[in-house]
């Protein structure tokens, strides 16, 4: 067993570093608001793989980039290996030649947030805990009772009241302890801490725990594998607590450094006007100030991020830009997705599409700019919603003179 690839970690906010061997989450120093960064060995790593030798379903081809040891065994479900598509249709329709959709909705538990629970889960192996707990408006919950219930290991979810009932089904299948709290999000979030600190729970938050955006960096990884070791000119990505666009930097980031890749893509921020702080901070030049969310897609209602301070760092390393869209585009884009490419997202799945869709329309976007828009989660996640976007069906008598009425009214 060996992570001699690691060369340790370091604070985003005060710069402290610290050994791989460090075992708290957060920086002690800055307490939960100082997230660390996780260091690579890029010339160790080269040493003994390369992009022509990459072996394994899913993500686990890239376990030599991810900070875990080398003797890790497969996940219980696979995780990763999600379709790049170029669909002609959406082309056609939208005008742009070179866009992509990265389908992230047909992991396992229908999220990409998948791709992170598969490295928590293997810490917390890695580490002998006995049970692991997240807080989270669903996706991430889900993904990680959905990976932790074949491991055996019990797992504990807080969830904010608003969550999509669809979510907290799915959790209680697993058979997680879900607790649905009355507040926020970022009660959820506070309370999963304290709870890891009581009892010794694994903590997979995202915004709290640096190794879990490591698993959500190779979905970059894919990206450029699918477009031959080219990388985009341009990823969209919906942000929330801003863990996502982190990941895909880093991802990125890492293969520049292994020279697997030539150029860095701009990184597109794409935030719910109603819940849009990490837009406001890098549009101002400011740091970041919390809000109160508002918006129906939920998966992004966030008006602290967590990881605020790695996704500006995505945006500003990457000359990358950040978004925001209403409601109302949000559900209009899902629609035309689906439509144009076959690709079904929740509203904060389709919050990036919506996000492309706004800067091509208002001449932002380059038609030679090779464009990769990815789509987080599944649309059954909130079918609710998906009815708010495309109205009821018909409902009619069973008879075809009935049926033959609304054809001819179209």
């Amino acid at each position: 067993m060996t992570m001699d690839h690691i060369t340790g970690l370091s604070c985003m906010r005060c710069g402290r570093e610290f050994p791989s061997s460090y075992s708290d989450y957060t920086c002690s120093d800055c307490g939960v608001d100082g997230i660390l960064d996780v260091h690579y060995d890029y010339e160790k790593i080269g040493s003994r793989t390369n992009r022509d030798g990459l072996q394994g379903a899913g993500m686990w081809r890239y376990l030599p980039l991810l900070p875990l040891d080398d003797s890790q065994a497969p996940p219980p479900l696979t995780v990763g290996g999600t379709p790049l598509y170029a669909p002609e249709r959406l082309r056609r329709e939208t005008g742009h030649p070179s866009v992509y959709i990265k389908d992230d909705g047909r992991n396992p538990t229908g999220s990409l947030k998948d791709r992170a629970s598969v490295v928590g889960l293997a810490r917390a192996r890695q580490e002998g805990a006995e049970a692991i707990t997240a807080a989270s408006t669903g996706n991430a919950a889900c993904s990680i009772a959905g990976l932790t219930a074949p491991a055996g290991i019990p797992c504990n979810i807080f969830v904010p009241e608003r969550a999509p009932r669809a979510k907290v089904a799915q959790l209680l299948v697993y058979g997680a302890r879900v607790f649905q709290v009355q507040g926020t999000y970022e009660q959820c979030f506070d309370l999963s801490v304290e709870a890891s600190r009581r009892w010794g729970w694994y903590n997979r938050n995202c915004g709290y725990n640096p190794c879990l955006v490591e698993g959500k960096k190779t979905v970059a990884y894919e990206i450029a594998e699918e477009l031959n070791w080219q990388a985009p000119d341009r990823v969209y990505v919906s942000v929330g607590d801003g863990c996502i666009v982190s990941g895909v930097y880093k991802g990125f980031y890492d293969l520049m450094q292994l020279g697997w890749i030539d150029t860095m893509p701009h990184l597109v921020a794409v935030q719910a006007a109603g819940a849009s702080p990490v837009v406001t901070a890098f549009e101002t030049g400011s740091e970041i100030v919390p809000v109160e969310p508002h918006t129906l897609a939920d998966s992004i209602a966030c008006g602290t991020p967590r990881n605020g301070l790695k996704a500006l760092r995505a945006l500003r390393e990457s000359k990358g830009a950040a978004v925001s869209v209403t409601d109302e585009e949000i559900l209009n884009s899902m629609s035309r997705l689906a439509v144009g490419s076959g690709v079904f997202g929740e509203p904060a799945g389709v919050t990036a599409y919506a996000g492309f869709l706004k800067q091509w329309e208002a001449g932002q976007v380059d038609r030679d700019e090779r464009v990769v828009v990815l789509i987080t989660g599944n649309g059954l996640k909130d079918v609710d919603s998906a009815f708010k976007a495309v109205g009821e069906p018909n409902r009619v008598e069973p008879t075809i003179e009935a049926i033959a009425g609304l054809v001819r009214t179209g």
